[in-house]
């Protein structure tokens, strides 16, 4: 999606509230509004497009426009889907693409499993996820250990827009007893046993880890991960303070296993400087694959007021787990070191961290991971993200001809090198589109206080220029410009002297 048309696109679609029961749809007959704007909000334009038929009757949108509650302008979202139609490349093949994979031989009907959270805490909860199109779950963290939570134990890092940039928990874990959630197990086994189910684990000593992964293979587990780390246990030498040590995370690792036949992730934390080292050691001690990455010990602000960190429990508060799409960066440079790592790679990595719809999910495969997990997004969204999730990387595959997931997981690794591999003897300088420049001078402030003086604003005309001397093509400029006026020339040899 590019171009300035696509952004005033954007902006208006981002106006969407997401409803439920949208009552646009309610009002429009010959077409779905709701799940159209949907379907652009998670970067699904084709499929979008491939939704419309045709423009429906001036006064259902009229009906339907002035119904939405964000006010979004549907008729502008349609016509330019219309407009669109006969130049994308369609949806035709991705029913014939086949998004099936495997957690260390366990098979996925598709890589998108909810990760161990409030999302996966209950039967019912589990069952509408798998209702809805999820291949999986990571049920909330089962242990020995008496939770007690706080309230409020969330807060959030918005936006322009309003949507979570990034989100913090104090939460812990299940606060279920064992044998409800072990129930939980049966019942969701028994009514879908072609749906995987990750059993999440965290004991205190070696006994609870062996028997923890024992009840839950007998209560119809799939695969156990072992939570080497929550950051925010209350009980010491549990959660993240265990995965900052690779000998421990050995030995529990062998615990675990002991109880089980079943596969074994262990889930590392990130609040770590090298995760490949308690990586190896996890796998070391008998696991078969890895989980990553959890979320990063954070204050996600304090209010100036009263002078408490958020979110306020009586007046204090902790640091937290951050998750969201602000640690996405992050995930995906654990998910890309360990899948290089000459003692990880080929053993199975799930990726998780800031996924909100195909795209996100898209990045981690290509760097190495063989299975998705997601919470924070269905915190926001809701269990229907699944749909533009599987339908976005159906229409991709088919596209480009892939048939199977395996064919592209770690497909971007051979790319992503060393700092002394990168190639510095060629340059992309910066070409301003003159007609798209609505002389706003940004990229002359940004390069002036931030870059290196190449840009040149001529207050006469209110344009911009470059000085060649200047630049060194570091694309400052163009990542700054509101008006997307900004593209690169094609790269050149580095102008010396």
């Amino acid at each position: 999606m590019r171009g300035k048309q696509t952004d005033l696109i954007r902006k208006e679609v981002s106006k969407c509230l997401l409803c439920h029961n949208a009552k646009c749809s309610r009002f429009c007959h010959s077409a779905d509004p709701a799940r159209i704007i949907r379907a652009l909000y998670f970067l699904n334009t084709d499929a979008a497009a491939d939704m419309i038929k045709e423009m429906p009757e001036d006064e259902q949108l009229e009906e339907a426009c002035a119904a939405c509650p964000g006010k979004v302008d549907i008729r502008s979202v349609l016509s330019w889907l219309l407009e669109l139609k006969p130049n994308l490349e369609g949806v035709s093949g991705a029913d014939n693409v086949d998004l099936s994979c495997d957690i260390c031989g366990v098979p996925l009907e598709n890589p998108f499993v909810l990760s161990s959270s409030v999302v996966a805490s209950n039967y019912e909860m589990c069952s509408r996820a798998f209702e809805m199109g999820w291949a999986g779950v990571c049920f909330k963290t089962i242990s020995l250990i008496d939770i007690h939570e706080a309230s409020p134990r969330f807060s959030a890092v918005r936006s322009p827009s309003g949507k979570w940039y990034g989100f913090k928990n104090i939460e812990q874990l299940s606060d279920h007893s064992l044998e409800e959630n072990l129930e939980c197990f049966r019942r969701l086994k028994e009514k879908y046993p072609e749906k995987v189910i990750i059993a999440s684990i965290m004991g205190r000593n070696e006994e609870e880890w062996e028997y923890l992964s024992r009840k839950v293979t007998e209560a119809g587990a799939d695969v156990v991960e072992c939570n080497f780390s929550c950051p925010n246990m209350e009980a010491k030498g549990t959660g993240s303070d265990v995965g900052q040590d690779p000998e421990t995370v050995k030995r529990y690792s062998e615990a675990a296993k002991r109880g089980t036949h079943l596969p074994v992730l262990a889930k590392m934390t990130p609040n770590i400087t090298d995760m490949r080292l308690p990586a190896r050691a996890a796998l070391e001690g008998g696991a078969d694959g890895i989980a990553a990455i959890n979320t990063i010990k954070s204050v996600t602000g304090v209010n100036i007021d009263t002078l408490v960190p958020q979110p306020s429990v009586r007046g204090r508060s902790m640091l937290g787990g951050y998750s969201g799409p602000a640690v996405k960066p992050i995930a995906l440079r654990f998910i890309s070191e360990m899948a290089k790592d000459d003692v990880i790679k080929g053993h199975h990595l799930s990726g998780m961290g800031g996924v909100e719809n195909w795209r996100d999910a898209l990045e981690f495969i290509l760097l190495g991971a063989g299975s998705i997990q997601i919470t924070t997004a269905v915190m926001e969204y809701g269990y229907r993200i699944i749909d533009d999730l599987t339908l976005g990387l159906r229409i991709y595959m088919a596209q480009r001809d892939y048939r199977r997931i395996s064919e592209f997981v770690g497909a971007a690794l051979d790319s992503l090198v060393e700092n002394d591999e990168v190639e510095r003897d060629t340059v992309v300088y910066p070409v301003i589109n003159e007609e798209l420049c609505n002389g706003c001078g940004r990229c002359y402030i940004s390069c002036r206080d931030g870059g290196h003086q190449a840009v040149i604003f001529h207050e006469d005309t209110g344009k911009v220029s470059i000085n060649g001397k200047n630049c060194v093509g570091c694309q400052l400029c163009s990542l700054v410009c509101p008006a997307r006026a900004i593209t690169g020339s094609r790269r050149v040899p580095l102008r010396k002297g």
